[in-house]
């Protein structure tokens, strides 16, 4: 018996020395393109290019913000772009449990934002993104109010379809301890590729889309602790904010595939559409869940739309 738990662990110490070991070198790999603003104490990565009326972008659950730097590429020759690592992804700290919710998230970026002289921004936010945008147009008042949204692939309103396999694992307190030091040590850059057509579909993902954006840096077992919270946490919050939708009078764009699995336009932003009067929905016929990678040029024009109105 004395031998078994010898074994385990030792099995444990060297799990652990192997995530520790795999973070410090995602971290070195893909060190932060930005810079870091301090918030309550509390970092928050940010990077920001071009000149011009401010547009902040928030990026979607599993990421950071180097998956928005085509957009803000293109962007850039018109707006001050600035994109954040939402709170506990990314280089930017948790904020414990306000983390958990987008108007949390929301608020916390938003000082960020203060701290930058971002003033008057409209907010673009992408997948779980969009939900904090949306928080940001309800929560945030005064210099760093939203003058407009953009949404793109936008969970808005309730669901009642189980998360995947992963989120309904770490639901559970026993799961989460089990998958979350199993994933950060064992998950590979080939798995995380296999895994990309699924998120594209039915386009086919840019070329070198996971190297290029980083997408390993959602392996540190805090990203995938916090990014497994704030999504299983995620409905009651949009429970809350739906009833709040008649509050917003701001001009807001939404940007759809019409072939989302993963947020169905037809449940989140054709119902919000019919919500608001001033809201102007593109539906993308041929797009999935990344149209500000695979659908650039429409994201441009719902941005020019935004900031028009």
């Amino acid at each position: 018996m004395g031998l078994f738990f010898l074994g385990c662990a030792l099995l444990g110490l060297g799990l652990w020395l192997r995530v520790m070991w795999r973070e410090a070198a995602i971290r070195r790999r893909f060190p932060p393109v930005g810079r870091i603003v301090a918030v309550g104490g509390r970092r928050v990565h940010a990077m920001t290019l071009g000149a011009g009326p401010d547009l902040v972008m928030i990026h979607g659950s599993s990421g950071q913000l180097r998956d928005l730097l085509p957009l803000m590429t293109r962007l850039a020759g018109r707006f001050r772009v600035t994109a954040f690592d939402r709170p506990g992804l990314g280089f930017s700290d948790a904020i414990g449990a306000e983390g958990v919710s987008p108007a949390g998230q929301a608020r916390h970026l938003a000082m960020a934002a203060a701290e930058l002289g971002i003033t008057r921004p409209l907010v673009l936010g992408q997948s779980y993104g969009g939900t904090v945008a949306l928080a940001w147009g309800l929560e945030v008042t005064g210099a760093q109010a939203a003058r407009g949204l953009v949404l793109i692939s936008t969970p808005s309103q309730p669901w009642v379809a189980k998360l995947d396999w992963w989120y309904q694992l770490t639901a559970t307190r026993l799961g989460r301890a089990l998958a979350v030091p199993l994933a950060a040590a064992l998950v590979t850059d080939a798995y995380i590729e296999k895994m990309m057509p699924g998120l594209f579909a039915p386009s086919a993902p840019p070329e070198g889309y996971s190297a290029r954006i980083g997408a390993i840096l959602a392996l540190p077992p805090g990203a995938l602790g916090v990014n497994a919270d704030q999504v299983n946490g995620l409905l009651p919050h949009v429970l809350a904010m739906q009833s709040e939708y008649a509050r917003l009078t701001l001009p807001v764009e939404m940007v759809h595939g019409a072939h989302d699995p993963i947020v169905p336009m037809e449940l989140h932003s054709g119902p919000l559409a019919a919500l608001l009067p001033q809201a102007r929905l593109t539906v993308l016929e041929d797009a999935g869940h990344m149209p500000h990678h695979t659908h650039l040029e429409a994201v441009e024009e719902a941005v020019l739309r935004a900031m028009a109105a």
